[in-house]
């Protein structure tokens, strides 16, 4: 899989690419190509960032998010070829490596995560097609000394009513050579051929299909030993000393070497290097965490709840009178959480040479840069990273640990290696989704609608270790995702969150806080209804005036489900997630305490859908992921060691366990919402409200199966 880096870069060329962002003129940086004397048709005559266009006519869009499934791989290119007026067929993809202008604007880092990548680049890869059409068409206009406005390009070539034409390949050379414009005019909605139509096929599947798709667990490198790297079993503990004469005994061990954090076994292959590793003996400095368990991490947040914590959101007077109104008060749980992707963690490295070389399944590439470089002791601008595709991502694939580990193990063996973890691995040494408390108070008014709400969670904060410049004050950006953003119309209301560190080390797990959040909300609202008399629809109904995407897409949901008020077997909720409205309806098989999911109705509105078969792939395999999670999986911690190692004990939903799930899209010609993520956060609210009606049981913490 080839990768493109962008090396000295010049702060004007920098700026000029980022303020794409915001509409401007986006592919002025042209890269070095080969001299004339080595050109080929292979060559790109017009080159940059985005976009190269070879004498062939071969035009590559060079992405720069990872594909982890969720279709960067088709959506980005569809940008692109929507306003270059091409078939999508017609474009190549090929991933980026590091550069400054490749990092996403919306999260500040070179990172695929919080549903952005199309958000992100809807405007930027459209401009960057609409200027690059415009100098092919310019190019071509001076080659036949004819009005540009007489030109038209599509599909690969640009014509004139005379009969002359030429491919983008043929004008390259010539449009490379003249001014961007700034502003190039986009294309309307209503006259695009690729966006957003059905007939759009994903561009990996035939590579996939085929087996030829590279992910990180499929890396070769001349002269690569396989690594197993034991791990101290308590999450940052080291090793004190270890005995390696068993490990060396095995058939096929290379050598054994020591990290930072583990001992690694290097052989010809993986089933030598496990069993060479299960013959260690190793002595472990089992470090703070030691004596950690659930009990004392949930001892700790449930002290949290009495701290003030930071106010994120106030509306109105939450401290006024309420004299006749009727108080709701609740608390919910939610566990630790894995990632449990279904391709384990893995990396290769190749420290050699003052130089080192990165290739894996990698989210974050500009981190991966610099934990590389200080890993193998060189600079950063001589580590390349080469990402390949994931096999599933959810936030694990963010984390820096196995780029640093593939590096030390590289820079000690002094060979090329790909180190790889089982899933026992995975799921011990994971960075986990936080367990969190939420308090949550509210008022019924006289109208019987929620006057007053106040809501607390307390919780870890991911990015107090991951990116601690971005917590100020107590207050963490990302943990008031699904609270700050709470559509009904409630005249007094506040949000607060406390952060408690627990000293289990914490990740970005898919939807992040809009998961924890909504189940505490969503939740809370259906006891209010419940307080108030009211049926659960009706009652979110009065309060979402304020909001009529949000009102349309449960409107929706309740219609395309066949839910009706009264009825014992269904649960609602809706949220506004990552810019996406949505609505789920969960249908249970009965109203008796032994009932099941039937079936799961959910609706989205995500404004203009670049991609629909993909747009409802994701949403419903979020569902999935969610609905798994809600039911059965929870990570538990007993002397510092998680209890939980593989499928048999954190399960994810077998084919025959997934309900029906229907998903509906509602037409807008809004900006792009989020969609990696969005399916997430309402599955498990809607199936504790779908159990209260069907059974009045009502249930505040998660997992439902605990």
């Amino acid at each position: 899989m080839k990768n493109h880096s962008l090396k000295n870069v010049s702060r004007r060329q920098f700026l000029q690419q980022s303020a794409a962002v915001t509409g401007a003129f986006v592919i002025g940086m042209h890269l070095p190509v080969a001299s004339e004397a080595a050109t080929t048709s292979a060559t790109p005559a017009l080159a940059n960032a985005w976009i190269q266009i070879t004498p062939s006519n071969q035009i590559t869009l060079i992405c720069a998010r990872s594909e982890m499934g969720q279709d960067v791989y088709t959506s980005l290119p569809a940008l692109l070829a929507e306003e270059l007026n091409l078939q999508l067929s017609m474009v190549k993809v090929e991933i980026a490596g590091v550069a400054p202008v490749y990092i996403n604007a919306m999260l500040g880092g070179q990172i695929t995560g919080g549903s952005t990548s199309v958000r992100e680049a809807f405007d930027k890869l459209r401009t960057a097609g609409a200027a690059t059409r415009s100098v092919l068409v310019q190019a071509a206009a001076q080659r036949w000394n004819v009005a540009a406005a007489d030109c038209k390009a599509l599909n690969g070539k640009v014509m004139h009513a005379s009969g002359k034409s030429a491919t983008y390949g043929e004008l390259a050379a010539d449009a490379a050579k003249l001014p961007l414009p700034e502003k190039p005019a986009l294309k309307s909605p209503a006259n695009f051929m690729v966006i957003g139509k059905e007939t759009m096929r994903r561009l990996d599947t035939p590579a996939k299909v085929a087996g030829k798709a590279v992910y990180g667990i499929d890396v070769k490198i001349p002269g690569m030993a396989i690594a197993s790297l034991a791990q101290c079993p308590v999450i940052g503990g080291t090793p004190k000393s270890y005995d390696a004469s068993g490990a060396l005994k095995v058939t096929g061990v290379i050598k054994v070497v020591q990290i930072s954090d583990g001992v690694a076994v290097l052989a010809k292959d993986f089933y030598a290097a496990r069993k060479g590793r299960d013959a260690l003996k190793i002595n472990w400095d089992e470090g703070p965490n030691a004596s950690l368990s659930n009990a004392t991490v949930r001892k700790s947040l449930e002290a949290g709840l009495s701290q003030k914590g930071a106010v994120i959101k106030t509306v109105g007077d939450v401290n006024k009178s309420t004299s006749g109104g009727k108080a709701v008060s609740a608390q919910y749980f939610l566990p630790y959480l894995a990632h449990s992707t279904m391709e384990p963690v893995n990396c290769s490295a190749d420290v050699s040479n003052g130089k080192c070389r990165i290739i894996g399944p990698i989210q974050f590439q500009q981190g991966g840069q610099a934990v590389a470089a200080a890993a193998a002791g060189v600079k950063p601008e001589d580590v390349t990273i080469e990402t390949t595709f994931l096999g599933g991502g959810f936030g694990r694939k963010l984390e820096l640990d196995f780029i640093r580990q593939a590096a030390e193990i590289s820079k000690a063996a002094g060979m090329p290696v790909k180190m790889l973890w089982t899933k026992e691995d995975d799921i011990t040494h994971d960075f986990y989704r936080p367990m969190s408390i939420h308090r949550v108070d509210g008022v019924i008014g006289a109208n019987g609608q929620l006057e007053q709400m106040k809501a607390k969670m307390v919780s870890q904060s991911v990015t107090a270790r991951a990116f601690p410049g971005f917590v100020k004050d107590g207050f963490d950006p990302f943990m008031v995702e699904g609270s700050n953003n709470v559509t009904y119309d409630i005249p007094n209301m506040e949000i607060t969150n406390v952060i408690t560190d627990t000293g289990v080390r914490v990740g970005y797990w898919r939807s992040v806080s809009n998961a924890l959040n909504a189940f505490a909300i969503e939740s809370f609202v259906d006891e209010a209804a419940n307080a108030a008399g009211k049926d659960p629809v009706a009652f979110r109904m009065a309060s979402l005036n304020k909001h009529p995407r949000a009102k349309a897409v449960l409107e929706t949901a309740v219609k395309k489900s066949g839910y009706t008020a009264g009825s014992k077997r269904f649960g609602v909720a809706q949220m506004e997630c990552y810019d996406t409205y949505s609505a789920c309806v969960v249908e249970l098989d009965t109203a008796s305490s032994d009932t099941k999911v039937k079936k799961i109705t959910f609706v989205s509105d995500c404004g203009i859908v670049v991609h629909p078969d993909q747009a409802r792939a994701q949403l419903m395999g979020g569902v999935i992921y969610g609905l798994g999670a809600a039911l059965g999986n929870a990570i538990t911690i007993e002397n510092g060691r998680v209890q939980q190692t593989n499928f048999n004990n954190y399960p994810s939903l077998r084919q025959n366990q997934v309900p029906t799930i229907e998903v509906h899209l509602i037409p807008s010609q809004e900006k792009p919402g989020g969609l990696g993520e969005v399916g997430v956060p309402l599955v498990a609210p809607a199936l504790v409200n779908a159990i209260a009606a069907a059974t009045g049981k009502r249930i505040r913490g998660l997992p439902v199966k605990a």
